[in-house]
């Protein structure tokens, strides 16, 4: 007769003696008030102090309309964008001699990007708040923009800035240029910044001062000369006339159609983005996952428990042994579940407490609504685990962040206390 087959973990720490196995299920036990450490990866030695967090760059736009190459290279590296491809803020982009492009950026706006353009968004949130902002810096070339809900939240927030100038909007389609004077296609025109505009209005500063330009005007900014030229030579002004190189993009005409319908369109992506900001306030999501997570240990629903974590895990917990010294334990995905169907099925009276329990943002917002949750807790537990009783107090720190549209647990640190 075959004898049936101990989990891993089992047949490892009875190898170890009882002492071991004790520790174990108290690792279990951890782990199912979620005092275990969840990493998405492979993982180094164990350490009581969590592993820092890297702060991924926030997306910016996506990539709307493009014919040829379009470029993006930043803290990641370089890569060549195809169509659908999200943009982070922080990203230069450049465009082939004969590229164009067309961005939909995270507030309802579009950006298009014209043959030889070089730009990047320095800044950019669209949280739907007051607060929201956006930052692009234009090196060389032409963008025609149509301004999304923050140029209507905040317009003093959204600005463009160019080697001689910088432009803000006022709920607004423009097209910025910088000439650096050695284009084929600008024959006679001056080096310097210029912006048209085709609605809403922008003001363009520059040596101090400013111009407004309305619809179907177009402000120009020189570029300083190698001799130091009179300030009253670079201030802004407003030409006769708009300038040759102004011609039409492969997509402007669904830009134009995007431009008419942007007041209605922004009014309901900012509704929109508004509600999910309400359904993401770090605290709630803390203490909503908790309370699943303990009422799923208090029915010992095994297969509840874990959907709270994700599925490619390792298991780490610092627990405290005989005289008190501290041992570091992991675990792995298989051996997970096989500790926590043990231990729910010897658990008997148990009751918990949680102290101390805190919710914060843990990194900016990414494609999905919500963006990481940063979770610290302290709690008291105890009960009987077959015929052996205990309590004790332990600190868990965990990463949550949606996954198929659920919150698990990606990251975490725990020690007993």
């Amino acid at each position: 007769m075959n004898t049936p087959q101990m989990p891993n973990w089992q047949a490892r720490a009875c190898s170890l003696g009882h002492a071991f196995v004790h520790q174990v299920q108290r690792v279990a036990l951890l782990l199912l008030m979620g005092l275990l450490a969840v990493w998405a990866g492979p993982l180094h030695a164990a350490s009581p102090t969590p592993s820092p967090v890297s702060t991924p760059s926030k997306p910016f736009a996506v990539v709307w309309r493009l014919e040829g190459p379009l470029n993006a290279s930043g803290p990641e590296g370089q890569r060549q964008l195809t169509l659908g491809d999200t943009v982070m803020v922080g990203e230069r982009l450049s465009a082939g001699a004969a590229t164009e492009a067309v961005l939909q950026t995270r507030d309802a706006g579009l950006i298009a990007i014209r043959p030889g353009a070089e730009f990047v968004a320095l800044q950019f949130s669209a949280q739907g708040k007051p607060s929201d902002s956006s930052r692009l810096e234009l090196f060389k070339g032409a963008l025609r923009l149509i301004t999304g809900w923050i140029g209507k939240l905040n317009p003093r927030g959204h600005t463009l800035t160019t080697p001689t100038a910088t432009v803000g909007i006022r709920g607004t389609d423009h097209e910025p240029y910088v000439l650096l004077g050695d284009e084929e296609d600008a024959p006679g025109y001056k080096p310097g910044t210029y912006d048209k505009v085709n609605q809403g209005g922008t003001t363009l500063q520059a040596a101090g001062q400013s111009v407004d330009i309305a619809p179907g005007k177009v402000g120009f900014a020189r570029a300083a000369g190698k001799s130091r030229a009179l300030m009253t030579l670079l201030f802004p002004v407003l030409l006769e006339k708009v300038p040759d190189f102004y011609v039409p993009g492969k997509f402007d005409a669904e830009m134009d159609a995007w431009s008419q319908d942007a007041p209605a369109r922004n009014a309901e992506q900012l509704q929109a983005r508004r509600k999910q900001a309400l359904q993401c306030v770090p605290a709630e999501i803390a203490k909503r996952w908790t309370q699943e997570l303990d009422a799923a240990i208090e029915r010992s629903d095994a297969g509840a428990i874990l959907d709270k974590f994700a599925r490619d895990i390792r298991i780490q917990a610092s627990v405290r042994g005989a005289g008190g010294r501290m041992t570091d334990l992991e675990l792995a995905g298989p051996e997970l579940a096989d500790s926590i169907v043990a231990a729910v099925g010897s658990l008997r009276d148990y009751k918990h407490r949680r102290i101390t329990l805190q919710g914060k943002a843990a990194g900016p917002a990414g494609e999905a609504a919500c963006g990481p949750v940063a979770v610290r807790s302290v709690v008291i537990e105890e009960g009987r685990q077959g015929d052996k009783p205990y309590r004790f107090e332990s600190e868990e720190i965990y990463q949550l962040e949606l996954q198929d549209g659920l919150w698990r647990a990606t990251q975490a640190q725990t020690r007993q206390r």
